[in-house]
């Protein structure tokens, strides 16, 4: 082999790898994203209830907003989350395309106010329930679906009149079928989409509400989700 030819190998063995490179790291910056839209470091290491319930799994979100009301206007929301219930403040349509029946609702709803621990809500045409697997009233909230494959965690931390309202979500992923690969690649985009609007949905209720209540406070500073 010629020295140009070696010139030319090594030259496209650097620029091959370099892409390499740059693509993982790529991945590995917008996977960040993906998984702690809008937190801060501090709440994407704060333990919230229902960590415990499975340690063994594939994929941890933590997400937050900030929301210009006290605590107090954003638990109500949270609690009457589910299927058949408060729905999930997100894309409804999508979700009853699987049968799912959420139907976010615009105000509080009494009935489904009043949780306590290991109370179990049916997830609509499905032979699994939502289990409230931890509680602390007014702060932090935990629900589990599929014998803990997946946790969903939310934590209220108050300030003021504002709160910041931090949603984790602990799951175990299919095997490694070509479905289970199909989804994910997929996953962690899609549960943004969605997970983002849920926690628009719940600002807009939970300012509004305390809006109507003479209780709204300075808009959260700028550019914080």
């Amino acid at each position: 082999m010629t020295h140009h030819s070696l010139t030319v190998c090594a030259a496209g063995f650097t620029t091959g790898l370099a892409i390499g490179v740059l693509a993982v790291g790529c991945r590995l910056v917008w996977r960040k994203r993906f998984a702690n839209w809008g937190a801060t470091p501090d709440e994407v290491a704060l333990p919230l209830a229902g960590d415990e319930v499975r340690a063994d799994v594939d994929l941890v979100t933590t997400r937050a907003i900030a929301i210009s009301a006290p605590p107090d206007f954003v638990w109500p929301w949270l609690v009457q989350m589910g299927s058949g219930r408060g729905g999930t403040y997100s894309y409804d349509w999508a979700e009853n395309l699987i049968g799912l029946d959420m139907h976010s609702a615009e105000v509080i709803l009494p009935q489904f106010q009043q949780v306590a621990l290991g109370d179990e809500f049916p997830l609509a045409g499905r032979k699994s329930v939502m289990r409230v697997a931890a509680l602390e009233p007014g702060r932090q909230l935990a629900f589990c679906c599929g014998d803990g494959k997946w946790v969903s965690s939310y934590r209220l931390l108050p300030a003021a009149d504002t709160t910041r309202l931090v949603s984790r979500h602990r799951i175990v992923l299919p095997d490694g079928t070509p479905r289970a690969k199909l989804i994910r690649a997929f996953a962690e985009p899609c549960w943004l989409m969605f997970e983002r609007k849920m926690l628009l949905g719940i600002k807009f209720r939970a300012e509004r509400l305390a809006h109507d209540a003479g209780r709204a406070p300075a808009a959260a500073a700028a550019g914080q989700p």
